[in-house]
Formats: C-alpha cells, structure tokens, sequence
C-alpha cells in the first residue's frame, strides 16, 4: 500500500511534540515526515499564492520560528533549510523593506528601523542556506570568497538551483538596503557568483526571476561597479518573453532602476500602468507578489514627482521646442 503523506496541518500540531521525542531512530524518521509534509510542493504556495498579504505578513513570523525549530532538530534536512532562509528573505523583502521604501518622510526613524530589520533577515536567511551548500560541499563558503569561486560553483548542479538563487538574493538584498557597509560592500563578487551560476545552469529558472533579477542588477549599480542600462534591457525584454505577461515585476524594475535615471517620466509612467495590467490570477501560484506589485505600482504613480525633477508636462513642452 502506497504510504499517504502527513497533512500539513497534523504536521505543524505534532510538531511541539516531536520535538521533544528522545534522540532515536523512531524520532528523526518522525521530524523526516513533518519536515517533508511542509516543505513539499503544495507547501511553497501556501503563502506565495494567498490573496491576502496582511494575512501572510501576520502569519508569517511563527511560520518561520517554527521552520526553524525544526531545522535546528533536524539539520541536516535541505528542503527544511532552503524554506526557512527563502522565507526569511521574503518577509524581510515583502514585509519590511517595500513598506519602508513607502513610508512618508517624517517616518524616518520608522524606516531607518524597518531598513535594519530587513538586512538582518536578508543576512540570516542567507546563512542558514549558505549552511546547507557548506553540508553538501565542504569548504564551500570559505572557498567562495576568495577570487576564483568557480572552483566551487563548478561542483554545483540543477539540485542546487534554488540555495544558489535564494542564498545570492538574500546577500544582494542585504547589500542594496545599505550601499555604506563597506565590509558587506567586498563581498559583493560572491554572492553574484552565485546568482550568474543559476543562469548559467538554467537562464529561464523560476520563469524569469534571474532576467527580473538582472534588470535591478544592471540598473542600479553604477558604471564603474558593472552597472549597464543597456544590459538591464536586455534582461527585460528576455523576462517579458520567459513570463508571457504573467508577472509585473519586470515593468517595476525597470521603471524604478532604469527610468529613474534617465529621468523619463512618459516610460515611467508606461511601464507602470503596464504592470498594472496584470491580473494576480493570471498566475496563481504567485498571486501574493502580483497584488504586492499593484499596491507597490499605484504608491508610484501616486508619488511620481518624488521621482524626477521635471515633470511629464514640461518634458513634452521642452520636445516640443527642439522639434
């Protein structure tokens, strides 16, 4: 008889108890169950494909200690490991520091707050995956920072995909909310390698999330540090064709990264009302991030004039008068 998987909700009941089982076989075949009950495939859209993003930014906290209870009792499970850091990661990105980016300026305490969670969470969720490469590749981390990664990055596969992918987000998130560590700043060759090793081994994984990443990547950074804006859209046309109109994240990326420099309002405000043209149900599975990029969207066009110094107006006028 095929044996039926625990149900996620019986997992997390049993949990409390589980954890404190005496140290035998009987206990780490039962902490195996739980954790493959709650990081299989139906597990990772519980929160990725709800509709209600306060729900999720309130359920979330206990979720992740929970994770991570039971990561602590059973260590060396990978797929328990690369949920609890991706969570992290997500909360510190969905949670904190988008909000924070919205807040008014007389909250600037509340954000400058916000912006420190969120590193923190970044720089945790990381190492907790980073951990995991360490277990399957001995002396990976050390190795990884030093100037030749790919001695170690070559041992990876398509396995590893999303540990690279979650691992390099988490240390590029950390960085790009505070562009000052100067420390964390050196660092930076690493966790790069890790994001071009994902495309290199797959350039479509997650349906574009590399190319989105990519359009940030290029966009923000200056010139002298590798930052390209033709690259960036390179990238954005690459991510619109892998999603099929499905996500809205690469009409915001390359609104905020590369517009904004360039100081075009008219293609600001296009790519805006682009991303708001997509339905959340379009792709379910990721329901959450469309509805947080509508929200995200409309801030924008609310705020457009934070943004540039000239305003679309003035902008024709000034055409119009070359022409």
């Amino acid at each position: 008889m095929k044996r039926k998987p625990v149900p996620s909700t019986v997992a997390v009941l049993l949990l409390p108890a589980l954890l404190c089982l005496p140290a035998c076989s009987v206990r780490k075949f039962a902490l195996n169950q739980v954790a493959n009950a709650l990081t299989g495939g139906s597990a990772s859209t519980v929160f990725t494909g709800d509709n209600d993003p306060e729900l999720v930014a309130d359920a979330l906290p206990f979720a992740i200690k929970m994770y991570e209870s039971l990561l602590a009792a059973n260590p060396g499970h990978q797929g328990l490991r690369l949920q609890t850091g991706s969570l992290y990661i997500m909360y510190a990105n969905a949670f904190l520091q988008t909000p924070a980016t919205m807040l008014p300026e007389e909250e600037y305490h509340e954000q400058e707050f916000a912006y420190k969670r969120a590193k923190n969470l970044y720089l945790r969720g990381r190492d907790i995956i980073i951990a995991g490469l360490e277990r399957k590749y001995p002396g990976f981390e050390q190795i990884l920072h030093k100037r030749d990664q790919t001695t170690i990055l070559e041992r990876t596969n398509e396995k590893d995909l999303p540990l690279l992918y979650w691992a390099g987000a988490g240390w590029l998130g950390a960085y790009a909310i505070d562009p000052f560590d100067m420390d964390l700043g050196l660092t930076l060759p690493a966790a790069a390698a890790l994001i071009e090793r994902v495309h290199e081994l797959d350039p479509d994984y997650g349906g574009g999330v590399i190319h989105e990443f990519y359009i940030l990547y290029y966009g923000s950074l200056p010139e002298y540090m590798g930052g390209s804006k033709e690259k960036a859209r390179e990238h954005f046309e690459k991510a619109l064709a892998v999603s099929q109109g499905r996500s809205a994240t690469p009409y915001l990326s390359l609104a905020t990264a590369v517009t904004v420099k360039e100081q075009n309002v008219q293609e600001f405000k296009k790519l805006l009302h682009q991303a708001l043209a997509i339905d959340p149900e379009k792709n379910p599975e990721n329901r959450l991030l469309a509805i947080l990029n509508q929200r995200k969207t409309r801030w924008l066009l609310e705020h457009v004039d934070d943004y540039f110094l000239e305003s679309e107006e003035g902008a024709a006028d000034a055409e119009e008068s070359v022409t």
